[in-house]
């Protein structure tokens, strides 16, 4: 039972790493570019630091990782979590820096909270960078379970996921409106905010992914 977390060069992998080492057990968490490592996995993480564009060009740079990817979740349908960049490279295309295309796993674009310079409604400045409440949508999902609304994530982003269907939304935060917290469908799911830096909700976050047995 390994956990892997993809290295794409995105940056801030000890941290997530650390998290999930810590509540994986005796489950061995690999960080690997290598994509014959996550035909082996049963968990994937994908985290991202960074402009959308440098990690998606930073991901189809791994040789096979794309395809690997796609076998591992799209067909094979093991738990996928992606993290800050990790979750935007699940929607259609990102918009930072001109237009790049994503894995177009969750129909949607990920697109600049305000204009450049330009706040937010309230004087809220971009990027939105710290801790914020969550708002549950829909139906409780598996990776929430024991958090109640209101619990506090920590984030840091100056662009945003717009989905397409708002039932792929699971989660939001108030910053000048409603903003995207946390997107998915089927086994797969995705945190603007980052888990690994989020204390108590982040660490039982993480234990509800690696129990998720969608």
């Amino acid at each position: 039972m390994t956990v892997a977390i993809v290295d794409y060069g995105s940056g801030n992998l000890r941290s997530a790493a650390k998290a999930f080492e810590r509540e994986a057990g005796t489950r061995p968490v690999l960080v690997t570019g290598q994509a014959a490592d996550l035909d082996r996995a049963d968990h994937i993480v994908l985290p991202g630091v960074g402009a959308f564009g440098d990690c998606a060009a930073g991901l189809r740079a791994l040789p096979g990782m794309i395809d690997a990817l796609k076998d591992n979740v799209i067909t094979r349908a093991k738990p996928f979590l992606g993290i800050c960049v990790g979750m935007q490279l699940m929607a259609t295309r990102g918009l930072e820096h001109g237009s790049h295309e994503g894995l177009g796993w969750i129909d949607g674009e990920v697109v600049p909270m305000a204009a450049e310079g330009e706040m937010l409604p309230g004087g809220l400045k971009v990027p939105h960078m710290g801790w914020n409440e969550l708002a549950f949508k829909g139906g409780p999902h598996p990776i929430f379970s024991g958090l109640t609304p209101g619990v506090h994530a920590y984030f840091v982003h100056g662009y945003q996921f717009k989905a397409a269907d708002p039932a792929t939304v699971l989660a939001e935060v108030d910053y000048g409106g409603p903003v995207t917290a946390a997107v998915g469908r089927d086994n797969m799911v995705g945190t603007q905010f980052h888990p690994e830096k989020s204390q108590a909700v982040g660490l039982a976050l993480i234990a509800n992914f690696l129990a998720w047995r969608p």
